[in-house]
């Protein structure tokens, strides 16, 4: 063995414990590392979840008979949906959702009853406010569900009942076709564990570079960066021994909220959660690496939040945590593999909602290892030139 390396591995093991010595006296800083994005990923779990519950349903009942109060019991007994009102005309229903008095609308025909005596095909219309368009189509999605299970309990082997979304510009269409959807890796349709999942990576990444960009422009402003590398360390050996600390405080930040997933969202665990953690870790030090180079563009502190203001936010838009990617114009797609977000995302869900193992997720994590290697060596060339 070369006497120089065991001198090099001395030299960083002392500026790394001199980091930590430093942060143990920093208690807000741990503290605003770990227990923020946790409560964060609370906030977001539960904020941006597309579950719709307890929809405003208004009814116009024509037929007034048992048949038709059952089927508003059926509607009103599930989850999704709550009787607001009852209402003598279409009309009367079109201004209640007008003035958002309902969310949504049932009108059963006068002959509802009649035909399904006689095993006829009977329609009904069921009419929606579209003005958010997502919780309209969640709305639409609720109703099919429950007049398919309404179906079930019908007598008659043959489609007796169908529901159909009623426009201005188009008639009722009946619905022949009853879908019978299998829903593999997420049975309950429990929208947080999309969401948590995108949230984790959004955290990790956003986090890491900001706290690296802020720790790296104050050490340069205070001019203790400079005084270091008066020491025998390289540039390299200073910035590994500054980011040491950070990376180890950010991955118990990342246990929090993996924590947090699992106890407080139920998100299953089907895969190999050591294949996430390494994910994480090589999603952190992608932040850092962000963090660093936008720190060597940077002269001042508000200097660099500003430029993360402009790099963050097409990072997470670009990511798929919230929507997914093939909902992006095709000219946009191929920049998400230059995302770290996106890779991450990627190994987080396909390994504890899939099941997914490395043989099937390894190109992600090359793609975060590349990104980090590229960006950490970029800001190690910055500095030595700033600093030269």
């Amino acid at each position: 063995m070369r006497p120089g390396i065991p001198v090099i591995g001395h030299r960083v093991f002392a500026l790394v414990r001199k980091e930590f010595n430093q942060i143990r006296h920093d208690r807000r800083l741990v503290l605003s590392m770990v227990v923020p994005p946790a409560l964060q990923l609370l906030v977001f779990g539960f904020a941006l979840s597309a579950n719709v519950s307890d929809l405003r349903l208004g009814v116009v009942d024509d037929s007034k008979t048992r048949e038709s109060r059952e089927l508003i019991a059926v509607m009103t007994e599930s989850k999704s949906f709550k009787l607001a009102g009852s209402y003598l005309s279409s009309d009367e229903l079109g201004d209640a959702l007008g003035k958002s008095d309902i969310d949504c609308g049932l009108v059963i025909p006068y002959d509802y009853s009649r035909d399904l005596t006689r095993g006829r095909q009977t329609t009904i219309q069921f009419v929606l406010n579209a003005m958010n368009a997502n919780t309209a189509a969640i709305a639409e999605g609720y109703a099919q569900g429950v007049i398919q299970s309404y179906n079930q309990t019908l007598r008659s082997e043959r489609l007796r009942l169908s529901v159909g979304r009623m426009t201005p510009s188009s008639p009722v269409q009946q619905r022949r076709v009853l879908p019978f959807p299998a829903f593999l890796y997420n049975p309950g349709l429990d929208g947080s564990w999309f969401i948590v999942t995108g949230v984790l990576g959004l955290l990790l990444i956003l986090n890491s570079s900001i706290v690296a960009s802020g720790a790296m422009v104050k050490e340069r402003a205070a001019g203790t960066i400079e005084q270091l590398l008066m020491s025998p360390a390289s540039t390299t050996e200073v910035i590994i021994a500054k980011l040491t600390p950070l990376f180890a405080l950010l991955c118990l930040m990342m246990l929090c909220a993996v924590v947090v997933i699992r106890v407080v969202f139920h998100v299953p665990s089907r895969g190999s959660l050591l294949l996430v953690l390494s994910g994480g870790a090589l999603c952190i030090l992608s932040g850092i690496s962000i963090g660093t180079v936008i720190a060597t563009f940077s002269k001042s502190a508000q200097q660099a939040a500003l430029t993360s203001f402009f790099v963050n936010p097409p990072i997470s838009t670009l990511s798929g945590a919230f929507s997914p990617i093939e909902a992006m114009p095709h000219w946009l797609q191929p920049l998400t593999q230059l995302n770290p977000i996106y890779h991450f995302v990627t190994i987080v869900r396909g390994s504890m909602l899939k099941g997914t193992g490395l043989q099937t997720l390894w190109p992600h994590f090359v793609g975060l290892l590349v990104f980090t290697l590229v960006l950490v060596s970029l800001s190690v060339w910055r500095f030595r030139k700033q600093l030269s």
